[in-house]
């Protein structure tokens, strides 16, 4: 089959994300590490990272044709932790003048909870949790990154134009998020037409996310950018909260809109600019 990757990507692409979502579930519905005490599913993280070192070795890509230039790392990581932590400071400082608009003392507090669609759980003090909680983010950004705007991506690169594999990698990574809505009905935590709804909402901006990141790769030439932009996003959630006496992170849906809708017009704002300068320079492949 990986014989064959390069001139039938599609279907390439379609196995290594059902193998992967196979695991995923499994950790998911039955292992549940994520409900542990480690509060991270990591797991099929660790798996999906070892798919991908094999993949790459037997399709005979180099990293950095992937996306990890090693000349780039520095520059690239810098540009996405800054663009995620300025558009979160503007995200909270909104949600903070609106708590205090409204009389409720918000308070900004640091400390980790898992994230869950319904609101963040379990609340965790102390070095050892945020260690695992820093540790976890970092496994997840290398996996989803290094699969999705990586070697998706560039793997359907072979025989379709980014803005395809933009989207096409885009939408599988927004239907990656529906497991917790999924467990949710399982569970009896929600209704099937609650988790339907806030599953919708879940693949939806997650697809839009991903479509923001697989642009920071086309505008920096490497991965580390999204890679960093995403680690910031997610370790927000789970370390970063304001509480108020009605409750935690009352706003956080609202809070995570404002701050992904302004980091995707920033970085189309850059894409567009990066669009022009390579038609004006002739070089348009690929786009």
């Amino acid at each position: 089959m990986l014989k064959y990757a390069k001139l039938r990507p599609l279907l390439f692409i379609l196995l290594f994300y059902l193998v992967c979502f196979a695991f995923r579930a499994i950790e998911y519905f039955i292992i549940r590490t994520d409900q542990s005490v480690i509060g991270e599913a990591f797991i099929h993280k660790l798996i999906g990272i070892a798919l991908l070192v094999f993949a790459v070795g037997r399709l005979q890509y180099r990293w950095a044709d992937i996306g990890f230039r090693a000349n780039q790392a520095v520059r690239g990581l810098a540009f996405g932790l800054l663009l995620g932590i300025g558009v979160f400071a503007v995200a909270y400082g909104a949600e903070i003048l609106i708590q205090s608009a409204a009389g409720n003392e918000p308070v900004l507090k640091f400390f980790v909870t898992s994230y869950a669609i319904q609101g963040n759980k379990a609340m965790q003090g102390g070095m050892l949790f945020i260690l695992i909680c820093i540790v976890g983010n970092v496994i997840n950004v290398v996996m989803e990154e290094g699969i999705f705007r990586g070697l998706f991506l560039r793997l359907m690169e072979e025989k379709h134009s980014f803005l395809k594999a933009c989207l096409f990698s885009s939408v599988l990574f927004g239907i990656w998020h529906i497991a917790q809505p999924v467990r949710n009905v399982i569970d009896g935590e929600q209704s099937a037409m609650g988790a339907f709804m806030s599953g919708l909402l879940l693949v939806v901006t997650s697809t839009l996310l991903a479509v923001q990141y697989c642009m920071l790769l086309k505008v920096t030439g490497s991965i580390w950018a999204g890679m960093a932009a995403h680690f910031v996003n997610n370790a927000g959630i789970n370390l970063l909260h304001i509480t108020t006496a009605g409750g935690l992170d009352e706003l956080q849906t609202m809070r995570i809109a404002i701050a992904q809708t302004l980091s995707f017009v920033i970085v189309l704002v850059f894409f567009i600019i990066h669009i022009r300068r390579r038609k004006l320079s002739g070089t348009t492949e690929g786009v």
